[in-house]
This record gives structure tokens, C-alpha cells and sequence, in this order.
């Protein structure tokens, strides 16, 4: 029973590090989501035009235009 005669004194100290602690994990949480929504790249659109036929070399060679 010796130690309990300090945990008033320490009370405040304890709810302030969890607070401090619970912040900091909110704040990475922000920040994870933030990174998360913006976009690395622009892709560009590697779709065929409709009014252009199909032809084995789209199909072999996409990078061609």
C-alpha cells in the first residue's frame, strides 16, 4: 500500500502524457489521411477512340499511339 499515497500528486501529470499522447496519434491520423488523398500522378487515358477499329497492334503494343 506504499505506493498509492502518490497518485494524486502524479494524476495530473498521467492525464496530461495520455492526452499529449492520444494528440499525437490523432495527428498522424490526419496527416496518413491528407497524404492519402492527394494524388501522386496524373494518368494519362490509354483508351482506344470509338471511332478507331481494334487492332492486334493496340493489343500488342499499348504504348503506341
Amino acid at each position: 500500500m506504499g505506493i498509492h499515497y502518490t497518485y494524486g500528486a502524479n494524476k495530473n501529470a498521467k492525464l496530461m502524457e495520455k492526452k499529449a499522447k492520444r494528440e499525437k496519434k490523432l495527428a498522424d491520423k490526419r496527416a496518413k489521411k491528407q497524404v492519402k488523398a492527394t494524388p501522386l500522378k496524373v494518368e494519362k487515358d490509354k483508351t482506344i477512340p470509338l471511332d478507331q477499329v481494334i487492332t492486334l497492334d493496340h493489343l500488342t503494343n499499348p504504348d503506341k499511339k
